[in-house]
């Protein structure tokens, strides 16, 4: 799945809160792949990275996994197709949410 193209409906937009842990601040877009379901029984999640505003979705290519060693879900990475990042740069993204995690990134 990796360098395919999906579109994320963005449910936590940059600069949102999470809803029920409102101290969980998103610098980043955050959402689901609609009709793809991850092993919890919820659509699957997605990180958008490099897009610089709150969008409600967006359409480009699953760059990694983060892959959730303690947890049921892996979370997917997408970002414009134009784009890349480094697991560095990934992870140093996403550790908002994934420091509570045991995460592995695969590309």
């Amino acid at each position: 799945m990796i360098g395919d193209i999906v579109t994320v409906t963005v449910d936590r937009p940059l600069g949102s809160y999470h809803p029920e842990h409102k101290d969980m601040y998103y610098p980043i877009n955050y959402g689901y792949v609609a009709g793809i379901m991850a092993p919890d029984g919820e659509e699957q999640d997605a990180y958008i990275l490099g897009i610089d505003k709150a969008v409600e979705s967006f359409t480009g290519k699953i760059i990694a996994i983060i892959h959730r060693l303690d947890d049921v879900e892996d979370k997917w990475v997408v970002c414009p197709e134009s784009m890349t990042f480094s697991r560095e740069e990934i992870m140093e993204k996403v550790k908002f949410q994934e420091q509570y995690f045991q995460s592995e990134i695969i590309m």
